[in-house]
C-alpha cells in the first residue's frame, strides 16, 4: 500500500471536469485508489463519490493506492493531481 498526501490548488477545488478526468487516469490500474478528507472515503473509479467529498482549494487530501500495479498508479495520479487540480 502506497499513499501521498496533496493539497488541491485549483480555484474551484475537485470540480467535474477534473474529477472526471482523474476517473478516467484511476481507471488505467487495477489496483483500488482512494482520496480521503475529512475522514470521508471515496473511490477515485466512481465521479460521484470525487464529487460527494465537496473538496475545495487549500483542502488537504490523502490518496491511497494498493494493489498489483500501485507503483505504476502511484506515478501517474500523483503526477496528474500536480499538473490539473
Amino acid at each position: 500500500m502506497k499513499e501521498f498526501k496533496y493539497t488541491i490548488t485549483d480555484p474551484e477545488g475537485i470540480h467535474a471536469r477534473p474529477a472526471g478526468e482523474l476517473v478516467k487516469v484511476c481507471k488505467e490500474f487495477a489496483c483500488k485508489i482512494t482520496l480521503t478528507k475529512d475522514g470521508k472515503t471515496a473511490d477515485c473509479k466512481k465521479i460521484f463519490g470525487l464529487m460527494g467529498l465537496a473538496v475545495k482549494k487549500e483542502q488537504e487530501v490523502v490518496v491511497t493506492f494498493d494493489g498489483e500495479d500501485e507503483d505504476a498508479a502511484y506515478i501517474k495520479v500523483s503526477a496528474f493531481l500536480e499538473e490539473n487540480m
